[in-house]
């Protein structure tokens, strides 16, 4: 399990950063998401915008991303953007209303089930999260730009390493198809990005990830903003309140001043062990899991 005693120094005292928002997306000062954070993370932001020439702000301010700071962020509902791939800093979002992926309400259409249980992609998870972020990264038709910065870039892969950040990626052949990635903390999980690059690779991608959430005893699956697609697959709206509620829940006995054993956490590796298909710290492939098991799962309900 990742070492969860370094977040609690970055948790705001408050979860709520902007009540009085009247817009449908709050853009926060990066001095708002500090405010009730160590001091260590105060003195780092005054370093970086206080003490650093304006000709090195762009190098500092990809440092200044770190991977403590994103974790206090998005444990308090806050999450960072770019206004570009090219951009030297960050914005941090927090939606008035927020989509969420009920765990238990995830739309199996009958054509997605076949393809699922056909396994047309080969599925894994963490096998190649550097290439899935960067595929996520990359324009599409429609979206000539990314919110990807090379600091979130940085910032992820660094969790990754630490143990919070995990990647499902679609293959067809050696050819990276299609897929996801996100953050895990307590039994939460934040999507950040998924992407297609087959007929229904993201939809296959993010069917596996409710699975091994269901499987590892998660408890909210954070989609961020609601799209047309996600509410096909059965995301839903939410308030602000209702989100800090869940979010609340989702990491209570696992972060902050009250966190306890670490056993309280979601296991993004259960689904692998239920099915042999590897040890707990290996990257893992589907293996013995197979299409037809995640449908099984997914049909399942609490």
């Amino acid at each position: 399990m990742p070492d969860l005693d370094s977040v609690a120094l970055f948790l705001p005292r408050k979860w709520d950063l902007n009540p009085h928002a009247r817009v449908g997306v709050t853009l926060v000062r990066p001095s708002a998401v500090f405010r009730g954070f160590s001091s260590g993370a105060v003195a780092l932001w005054r370093h970086v915008h206080l003490a650093t020439p304006r000709s090195e702000r762009h190098l500092a301010a990809m440092q200044m991303l770190d991977p403590q700071l994103v974790l206090g962020a998005y444990a308090v509902g806050v999450f960072p953007m770019a206004d570009h791939r090219e951009a030297d800093s960050v914005y941090w979002v927090e939606p008035r209303s927020r989509a969420v992926m009920p765990l238990d309400g995830f739309h199996l259409s009958r054509s997605l089930r076949k393809t699922i249980a056909a396994d047309r992609f080969r599925v894994t998870a963490d096998v190649a999260f550097g290439r899935m972020i960067q595929l996520c990264a990359e324009p599409v038709e429609g979206r000539p730009d990314t919110w990807i910065n090379v600091g979130i870039e940085r910032a992820f892969t660094a969790l990754h390493g630490l143990g919070f950040a995990h990647s499902i990626e679609c293959w067809e052949g050696d050819e990276l198809v299609g897929g996801l990635y996100g953050l895990a903390l307590g039994r939460a999980f934040f999507g950040e990005s998924m992407v297609s690059r087959r007929t229904d690779a993201s939809k296959v991608a993010l069917a596996w990830l409710v699975a091994r959430l269901k499987a590892g005893g998660f408890t909210l699956l954070d989609c961020q903003f609601q799209t047309a697609h996600l509410a096909s697959l059965g995301a839903v709206e939410i308030s602000r309140t209702d989100y800090v509620a869940l979010l609340s829940a989702a990491l209570d006995g696992v972060v902050g001043s009250a966190a306890g054993s670490a056993s309280a956490a979601g296991d993004f590796r259960a689904l692998d062990r239920l099915a042999g298909a590897a040890p707990a710290s290996a990257a893992t492939v589907s293996g013995p899991v197979a299409g037809h098991d995640i449908v099984q799962l997914l049909v399942q309900t609490s």
